[in-house]
């Protein structure tokens, strides 16, 4: 007598129906569990702290990265441009970036950068003004279609407002304030880390 019976046939079909719920339902379980230890989208625009690698970024060269759903530009300023900073005081509005709430108190200097890398300019690339991205005029003199006394730095081409190659607002110029520049802080990797500092964690 064969064993293929209705019955067994059946009980064969059941079997494999509850392995594959049971496998779903595990499934349904872990999955969640899993994506809830990774940053979310909205974790990020809330202000999660972003990691860039700025060994890539040359001299001269400006790279632009996201936080809190704001464009935040990394600016490897070449000597030239640094030294340029000082002769700019007497045109600027906010030359000491004496206004608080416009850097870190770490960033209160010439530069407006960390004392680690003065070079690295960190800066969120939003006009004071009315919010508009400015764009980056950094070649001095009339190359950057700024005229021959141009400095290099940064044009908002919604009203005008200028800023120099440490985002500090020329006079003259809509916007009231130097561009912000966020906490941050470089992590033993070299790597760049927006959003925290020793102080703040996730500011």
């Amino acid at each position: 007598m064969s064993d293929a019976s209705p019955d067994n046939g059946r009980r064969h079909l059941l079997i494999g129906v509850t392995s594959l719920l049971g496998a779903a339902a595990v499934g349904g379980v872990v999955t969640p569990f899993v994506m809830s230890m990774l940053p979310s989208a909205r974790a990020k625009a809330a202000g999660a702290p972003v990691e860039i690698d700025v060994s890539k970024v040359e001299p001269g060269m400006m790279f632009t990265s996201e936080w809190r759903g704001q464009p935040v530009w990394v600016v490897n300023r070449t000597p030239e441009m640094l030294e340029q900073l000082g002769k700019n005081a007497s045109r600027l509005r906010d030359p000491l970036s004496e206004n608080p709430d416009q850097q870190p108190e770490y960033c209160k200097n010439l530069t407006r950068s960390r004392a680690e890398h003065p070079n690295l300019l960190v800066v969120v690339g939003i006009c004071t003004h009315l919010g508009c991205s400015p764009q980056d005029r950094m070649k001095a003199g009339n190359g950057a279609g700024m005229g021959d006394d141009w400095p290099g730095g940064f044009f908002c081409p919604c009203h005008g407002s200028k800023f120099d190659m440490a985002a500090r607002v020329f006079q003259g110029v809509p916007a009231p304030y130097n561009l912000r520049v966020p906490p941050h802080m470089y992590l033993p990797s070299g790597r760049l880390l927006v959003g925290a500092d020793q102080n703040s964690k996730g500011a």
